[in-house]
């Protein structure tokens, strides 16, 4: 399972760090992500949602976690 992560937070850091020892995961990458997620996944900036979702589609990502409130707020989850 390919997952992505969204933010760069601690509680995306404790996410990573959780869902990086799965034993069905492929692939974990963070957007944006900090230098501490970085040691764990891929950290990848993405400047927009066109760029996002381009990650999505180049990356096979099965999963995307949205960690902070403001995304999800502004119906990130709905597109």
């Amino acid at each position: 399972m390919n997952v992505l992560i969204i933010g760069s937070g601690g509680r995306e850091h404790a996410l990573a760090h959780s869902i990086s020892k799965s034993p069905l995961l492929d692939q974990l990458v963070v957007s944006p992500g900090n230098p501490g997620i970085a040691e764990i996944a891929r950290c990848v900036d993405c400047p927009d949602e066109p760029a996002l979702f381009s990650l999505i589609e180049d990356a096979c990502i099965d999963l995307v976690v949205i960690g902070p409130e403001a995304p999800l707020v502004d119906g990130l989850a709905d597109r």
